[in-house]
């Protein structure tokens, strides 16, 4: 299976607590953080939750 980088590129600060609680569980929890995930369903509707938050890196 293939693997995702995901950043937080933007502050948790505005978010609401339903953000926080979608990046809690990426397991970003400061800014420039990089996570690496298996690439699946649930963990890309995640990133659609807080895309505003996050970018995918190469």
């Amino acid at each position: 299976m293939t693997e995702i980088k995901v950043k937080l590129v933007k502050s948790r600060i505005g978010a609401t607590p339903a953000q926080r609680a979608v990046l809690d569980s990426l397991g970003l929890k400061r800014r420039e953080m990089v996570k690496v995930h298996k690439d699946s369903a649930s963990i890309r509707g995640m990133i659609k939750k807080v895309e505003h938050l996050v970018a995918v890196v190469d």
